[in-house]
């Protein structure tokens, strides 16, 4: 079964997908936070028949929900209403700080932060699949 991860922010979206076992997560692409965000989501899940959904449970070092946690649960609840997949959160402190790790001292264009954030969602879901694995 194929994952979809998304590393939901206010401004651009990070989606990552697993290969076709489910075994490890692949930076995707970036998308633009704007109206057509659900539309453009749904497509990827049609287009590339995923199976289940990981979404970054953002959350602060207290384990409490950060400003972007309701956002973020509501397009989970979103996408669960309109495909009928399930939707998993995967807590996802300080991914994007790793992911940005990876593009330390890289000058090209087009390594900033839209690889990071696919990167973070990348992240997420081998996190989420190793969980998995190990239950």
């Amino acid at each position: 079964m194929r994952y979809l991860a998304i590393d939901y922010g206010t401004k651009r979206v990070g989606l990552a997908l697993s290969d076709e076992g489910g075994n490890m997560g692949f930076p995707h692409s970036t998308i633009t936070n704007n109206g057509r965000l659900i539309d453009e989501v749904l497509e990827l899940i049609t287009r590339k028949e995923v199976g289940a959904v990981v979404m970054g449970e953002s959350l602060g070092f207290d384990r409490t929900p950060n400003p972007v946690a309701k956002a973020a649960k509501e397009f989970g609840t979103l996408i669960e209403r309109r495909t009928g997949l399930s939707v998993s959160y995967e807590p996802e402190t300080l991914t994007t700080q790793e992911a940005r790790r990876d593009f330390e001292g890289v000058r090209q264009p087009g390594s900033g932060s839209v690889h990071v954030d696919a990167s973070a969602a990348a992240l997420i879901l081998t996190s989420f699949l190793d969980r998995q694995k190990q239950s």
